[in-house]
C-alpha cells in the first residue's frame, strides 16, 4: 500500500516538475515574443514604418501581430496617399500659375504696347483685336477651371430631366457647323429622326458634348470630324471621333487624368482639365467614357448610357 502511495507521489512530482518545466518555456517564449514585438513598435514609432511583426502561425501572439501588420499597412497607405495628394496639389498650383500666367503676361504686353503709343494705328488695331482674344482664351479656361472646382468639391448638382437626345444634340451642333465651315474641316453627323428619350441634365450634356468637340478641334489637327448618336436595345451611345494625330498607347491610359496633356510641349494648348471635365460628368450623369485611337486614321471618344444609369457621384481626384 505505501509503495502504491509512494509511485503516486513520485508520478505527480514529476507530473508537476513537467508541467512547470512546460510553463517556463511557454512563458519563456511568450515573453521573448513581447518583447520582439515592443521592439518592432519602438522602432515603427521612431519613423521605420517598413518594419513588420513576423510570428510562427502556432504563436498565442500570431493573431495580435497579423492584426498590427494590417493597421501598419493601412497606416501607409494611407501615408503614402496623402503624400501624393500634396504632390499632386504642388502639381496643380503650378500649372495653374503658368497656364494663367503665360497669357496674362502675354495680354498685359499687348496693352503696353497700345498704351505707350510706340506703334501705328494699323499695328496698334491688330494689337488690340489679339488681345481682345487673349482676354476671350483666359476667360475661357478660368471659366473651365471653376467648373472643375465645382465637379472636384462635389458642389455641382445636376438636375435630370427628361429629354429627346437627337433634338438636344442637333442643338448643340448647330452652332458647331459654322465653326467647322470656317476652319474648312468637313464633318459627318449621324442623328436619327425618331424620339431618343434618356433622362439627363441639359446643360451638363452640352458641356460634355462641346469638351469632346473642342479637344478635338484644339489637339487632333484633324481633317474630319463625326459625331454620331443612336440606340440599340435599351443602350443609348455617343460618339465624337475624328481623323488627326490621334493619341499613342502611352498617353490613352491617363487621357482622363486631371492636368494630363498629350503633347508636353504644347503647354499653351489646353487646359488638361477638359477631358476630367468630361468624365466626371458622364460619370455623375449614369454613363461610362471610353477612348479608341488609331493615330493618322480614326480616335473615338465613346459614351454610353445604359437602361439602369443613375445620377452617381464623381471619379476620385
Amino acid at each position: 500500500m505505501q509503495k502504491y502511495i509512494l509511485i503516486t507521489i513520485t508520478t505527480a512530482l514529476i507530473l508537476s516538475l513537467i508541467l512547470c518545466l512546460v510553463l517556463f518555456v511557454y512563458i519563456r517564449r511568450q515573453n521573448r515574443e513581447l518583447n520582439y514585438i515592443n521592439g518592432i513598435l519602438k522602432e515603427i514609432n521612431a519613423g521605420n514604418r517598413n518594419r513588420k511583426i513576423l510570428l510562427d502561425s502556432d504563436s498565442i501572439l500570431a493573431d495580435i501581430g497579423f492584426g498590427i501588420n494590417l493597421l501598419l499597412q493601412d497606416s501607409q497607405d494611407t501615408i503614402i496617399a496623402l503624400q501624393k495628394a500634396e504632390e499632386a496639389e504642388k502639381a496643380l498650383m503650378t500649372s495653374l500659375s503658368h497656364d494663367i500666367r503665360t497669357p496674362l503676361t502675354t495680354l498685359i504686353g499687348y496693352l503696353d504696347a497700345v498704351h505707350t503709343g510706340i506703334t501705328d494705328a494699323e499695328t496698334r488695331e491688330s494689337y488690340v483685336e489679339t488681345a481682345r482674344q487673349k482676354a476671350y482664351a483666359l476667360k475661357n479656361y478660368v471659366d473651365t477651371l471653376f467648373d472643375w472646382f465645382k465637379l472636384s468639391s462635389g458642389e455641382e448638382i445636376l438636375e435630370p430631366l427628361p429629354c429627346d437626345m437627337a433634338e438636344l444634340t442637333r442643338n448643340i451642333l448647330e452652332d458647331w457647323i459654322v465653326i467647322f465651315e470656317e476652319k474648312h474641316i468637313s464633318y459627318e453627323i449621324d442623328i436619327p429622326e425618331s424620339l431618343i428619350e434618356l433622362t439627363i441634365d441639359r446643360k451638363a450634356y452640352a458641356r460634355i458634348l462641346n469638351n469632346l468637340i473642342q479637344n478635338s478641334l484644339t489637339h487632333s489637327q484633324a481633317a474630319k470630324i463625326g459625331i454620331s448618336l443612336k440606340k440599340e436595345k435599351d443602350v443609348m451611345e455617343i460618339s465624337v471621333s475624328d481623323n488627326g494625330v490621334g493619341i499613342s498607347p502611352s498617353d490613352i491610359k491617363h487621357i482622363f487624368e486631371r492636368l494630363y496633356k498629350c503633347d508636353k510641349s504644347r503647354t499653351d494648348r489646353g487646359s488638361g482639365i477638359g477631358l476630367n471635365i468630361v468624365q466626371q460628368l458622364v460619370i455623375k450623369s449614369g454613363g461610362n467614357i471610353t477612348v479608341k485611337s488609331e493615330p493618322f486614321v480614326r480616335t473615338t471618344f465613346l459614351i454610353t448610357f445604359g437602361p439602369d444609369h443613375t445620377l452617381k457621384p464623381g471619379p476620385p481626384l
